[in-house]
């Protein structure tokens, strides 16, 4: 099967440059970024920055470093991080925070992916020679595992201020903020008002084809460079990324909502199958993840060979993804393939 034929629903990663993107990147202007020289790189830090209301940006190759260094500019060797078990930073990342940054993380169990204000209170520990410094609460919005629910600000201020009465800094993984923005229909920076740092990646639903953004005030942005610096992330001529990025907030941001509707069509077909469950949070975006009884290798396979790609998540779960690379009809395939699937594997 064509890849022109094929729909596929992995993730909103897969997405591509269209012609006005790839006219913007050929025709940046650039200097050297690690001199700070680098022009169209820091438009789209300033940009970023006012999106968000920080004082300061930094870009970077990828959401995974943003966070990285979001932890490590924030802690010391050592101190600990509260993040939710089910969280980017803790499943996917590599174990970063503790090969890199050398933190203990503290695994909480927040339901919407976003702790509620006793559950930060509650792990933060006590004062004492025997404990690490509970030192960042990290939150992610909107949340890849929980179904890729939109938290309002109360939830996401309440979290923080519990943090900030002890002293914690606060870091939110923002990689699809703008999800969550357009889903909810409030600016992006109420979002994260009370966030220290926030990660935005460029690379997802926004459709370019590298990179993510990490804001925050002056300090944490100054120290997050020489991380970014000492990993390796510091990079010549980025303008030409940073181009991408800019042409991304300027033209793909509205257009997220049309990613949620599709999302909603293809979770309203499989929500028909038998034996499964949609997950639907209070507030969705493009994210559709399906419980199911059927191991979700099966699934995969079954919607593979009728040419739709899904992502397996677990032993029983499996997720589908829309972005700007699926229109109405590729979602309306998807969806009709993923309840054939189960519909097969239930008989």
């Amino acid at each position: 099967m064509s890849n022109r034929s094929r729909v596929d629903l992995r993730s909103d990663t897969f997405t591509v440059p269209d012609p006005g993107m790839r006219r913007a990147m050929a025709e940046a202007e650039v200097g050297d970024d690690v001199w700070g020289e680098d022009p169209t790189v820091r438009r789209l830090e300033e940009a970023v920055a006012e999106l968000l209301d920080k004082e300061a940006a930094v870009l970077v190759p990828s959401g995974t470093m943003a966070n990285l260094i979001a932890v490590a500019a924030q802690t010391r060797s050592g101190d600990e991080l509260l993040v939710d078990r089910d969280a980017h930073i803790v499943v996917y990342e590599v174990a970063g925070s503790a090969v890199v940054a050398r933190v203990q993380v503290q695994l909480l169990d927040a339901t919407t992916g976003v702790p509620e204000a006793d559950q930060v209170e509650a792990a933060i520990r006590e004062s004492n020679i025997h404990h690490p410094v509970t030192r960042l609460l990290a939150m992610e919005n909107t949340h890849n595992r929980r179904g890729g629910a939109a938290i309002g600000p109360q939830q996401m201020d309440a979290a923080a201020a519990a943090a900030h009465r002890h002293g914690l800094r606060v870091h939110c993984d923002g990689a699809r903020l703008l999800n969550a923005a357009v889903a909810l229909d409030l600016p992006a920076a109420e979002l994260v008002s009370a966030c220290d740092s926030v990660s935005l990646s460029l690379s997802k639903g926004l459709g370019a084809p590298v990179g993510s953004v990490l804001a925050g005030d002056g300090g944490c942005v100054a120290e997050a460079r020489r991380w970014r610096k000492r990993l390796g992330g510091g990079m010549r001529q980025a303008g030409i990324l940073a181009a991408g990025g800019l042409y991304a907030l300027r033209h793909n941001v509205a257009r997220l909502a049309d990613d949620h509707q599709h999302a909603g069509l293809i979770a309203g077909i499989v929500g028909e199958a038998p034996g499964s469950e949609v997950m639907m949070p209070a507030v969705p975006t493009n994210i559709v993840m399906v419980r199911t009884t059927a191991p979700a290798t099966a699934v995969v396979e079954r919607a593979a060979e009728q040419g739709v790609l899904v992502t397996g998540m677990g032993p029983h779960l499996v997720r589908c993804m829309t972005y700007l690379g699926i229109d109405a009809e590729a979602a309306r395939r998807g969806g009709e393939a993923l309840l054939r699937a189960l519909d097969s594997l239930a008989a």
